[in-house]
């Protein structure tokens, strides 16, 4: 199998027998716990209702008004500390050791759903009658294309602007293909387009003051969602290495299709990832499906710590992963044409927690150690550009470069600017900004009917 065919499509979701089976599980709460756990109000239980009693259509139509990336949201989410954890069908846990069974399959039976919606060609939005405002959302990802879509399901003129050639963001650049796969993202952005949303790609506002300038080129409100671009590195400014590599440019180099520029440079070669979240276990996992000979995962912290999911954590051990936990990388061995040849570590142990609650790791002084490696992927985490509060000069921004803005509404320091997900939360979950896309809409209409 060539590593085109290893990356092409997601693996199938459940079938109709399967969703009714699910669905009959539902013990139809009256106050659904799973509803309150949906952080962009998808409303699992009412959807789910309506399944149970063979009202496929109405079940749609719950997930698409209340979330139009429902799919997406269906296949992505971490439902297991979501929706699905609230789920009163699951007797027994770590707080309900009485029971015996599991909670239903949410985020199988959303996407089930919203593939019906495709399968069966149901329109579930009309384009309304256009009002004459306009309103331009920067940035396509999940925030953008949420509030994009409320804002047009209101008649307002939204133009989306994209810097990539594009829509999707994360979605479309920041996920491999065998997690979400890009005839999946195009579905959704036809429904969105339906909608009367334009889009205008490889149109970047990122000149000084260029968001700013938008409110002067007739548009009555703007939304700001373009996302964490930037890649955090232990790497030295200036200092190039061949083999070194951000997640977000190894990624976005699958999403490309440089399939098989990538095997060349991962296949038989040792491999370490840097990193414990989700993103670190994509680079893991794709790395395996590229065919390195060893692949490690470099951690500073213990493994009850990492904010990967569980499943995730299991399926790399399975793979052969070797985890290096409590290890903290410190600096890059180059070769003198500045090949990758090996990783400084230093071992760590947990000192007191942090304001987050989490115990600090603290390194060991004298243990520092050199890992052997041909290729390291850096998965520390995404930051916002450098430049980027030169964007929208007037909007107040933090020490970390993200906006300032309301939870509530998502306004701004400036009125007439809005913004969401994680230019203003920092790296986070794609159903909290597809929320944020909802709530901004909210305080634009109010804004625009002032």
């Amino acid at each position: 199998m060539s590593a085109i065919d290893k990356f092409k499509e997601m693996g199938r979701g459940i079938d109709l027998a399967q969703a009714i089976a699910e669905a009959d599980r539902c013990l139809l709460c009256h106050d659904a716990p799973c509803s309150e756990g949906c952080p962009a109000d998808t409303k699992p239980a009412e959807f789910i209702r309506k399944l149970r009693f063979k009202n496929i259509t109405g079940a749609i139509r719950t997930i698409k008004k209340n979330n139009i990336l429902g799919g997406a949201c269906g296949v992505l989410c971490p439902t297991s500390r979501l929706c699905e954890e609230k789920c009163s069908a699951m007797f027994k846990s770590q707080h309900r050791p009485e029971g015996a069974d599991r909670p239903i399959q949410i985020g199988q039976i959303q996407r089930f759903l919203i593939e019906q919606s495709w399968d069966r060609n149901i329109k579930v939005f009309e384009k309304p009658v256009a009002r004459r405002e306009k309103v331009a959302v920067v940035g396509s990802g999940p925030g953008g294309l949420s509030c994009a879509a409320e804002l047009a399901k209101e008649g307002y003129q939204v133009t989306v602007f994209e810097a990539k050639p594009e829509p999707g963001g994360v979605l479309r650049y920041g996920v491999v293909s065998y997690r979400f796969d890009m005839n999946f993202l195009e579905h959704e952005i036809k429904d969105i387009k339906s909608l009367g949303v334009n889009f205008r790609c490889d149109t970047a506002i990122n000149g000084k003051g260029d968001a700013e300038r938008l409110l002067q080129d007739g548009f009555g409100a703007v939304f700001l969602a373009p996302g964490l671009w930037g890649a955090a590195s232990i790497r030295p400014a200036g200092r190039d290495i061949a083999g070194l590599f951000s997640s977000v440019d190894y990624l976005s180099a699958l999403r490309d299709g440089r399939f098989e520029e990538l095997e060349r440079k991962i296949k038989g070669n040792t491999v370490a990832v840097v990193g414990g979240g989700s993103v670190a276990m994509d680079c893991i996992e794709s790395a395996i499906r590229l065919g390195a000979k060893d692949v490690y995962l470099i951690y500073r912290r213990s493994y009850a710590q990492m904010p990967a999911e569980a499943d995730e954590r299991i399926g790399a051990l399975e793979a052969g992963v070797h985890f290096l936990l409590l290890n903290q990388p410190l600096d890059y061995l180059t070769d003198d044409q500045h090949r990758l040849t090996g990783v400084k570590l230093v071992r760590t142990r947990l000192g007191e927690p942090d304001d987050s609650g989490r115990r600090q790791p603290e390194n060991i002084e004298g243990s520092e150690w050199i890992l052997d490696a041909d290729v390291v992927i850096e998965a520390i985490g995404n930051i916002a550009p450098e430049s980027s509060p030169e964007w929208y000069p007037n909007v107040k921004t933090d020490d970390k470069k993200l906006i300032k803005a309301d939870s509530e509404t998502g306004k701004t320091s400036v009125d007439g600017i809005f913004a969401g997900g994680d230019i203003v939360r920092g790296p986070a979950l794609v159903v909290q900004a597809v929320q944020d896309g909802k709530l901004a809409a909210r305080g634009i209409v109010e804004y625009l009917r002032k």
